[in-house]
């Protein structure tokens, strides 16, 4: 047993390293988000993810944007643990049967103004997924959607382009500042 411990503290790890994330560009990128949701909403860009039934590839993806590298809170991005408290809903996987109500009252319970994004190619489509006797679906079946963001899952500068995409489409079409849907 120490042997075995000795190893493994004298051994690097077997993994591969991350890909490279541009330091300019990310800081860049949530700068004109934050900026985005401070014109469109007067402060920051609370968001809500709900998890309908994913394989949690996604959600992998959503909790790097909290990690050292973009770490979203110090831009005044944060993600809130009730829907009362959110602007946006992020929701990953295909709807399943027993996830469905619990994502419409999640809505209904989200103030206005508010946007819901589908988040994954499983939230878009219903992914492998579609089809499936467990499944009622991709997200735009069971509530209204506002922006999809494919991939399997995307990466975290894909779902801060998207967000930043979200807010400058919500600001050209006067959705800010209490105006609802």
């Amino acid at each position: 047993m120490r042997s075995l411990l000795i190893r493994s503290i004298i051994k690097s790890p077997v993994t591969i390293d991350g890909p490279a994330a541009d330091e300019h560009a990310v800081k860049e990128l949530v700068a004109k988000l934050d900026n985005a949701a401070r014109r469109v909403l007067g402060r920051s860009l609370s968001i809500r993810e709900v998890d309908a039934g994913s394989c949690n590839g996604c959600e992998l993806e959503i909790h790097a944007l909290n990690n050292p590298v973009y770490d979203l809170e110090r831009f005044g991005l944060r993600f809130v643990a009730s829907p009362r408290h959110a602007d946006v809903l992020l929701v990953t996987g295909p709807v399943t049967k027993n996830m469905r109500v619990a994502l419409e009252r999640t809505w209904n319970a989200t103030p206005d103004p508010k946007w819901v994004v589908a988040l994954g190619d499983c939230a878009c489509s219903g992914g492998v997924f579609a089809g499936s006797y467990a499944c009622a679906g991709a997200v735009s079946e069971v509530v209204p959607v506002d922006l999809t963001i494919p991939g399997c899952p995307p990466r975290p500068i894909e779902i801060l382009k998207g967000l930043l995409t979200l807010i400058d489409a919500a600001s050209r079409t006067g959705a800010a500042k209490g105006a609802g849907r």
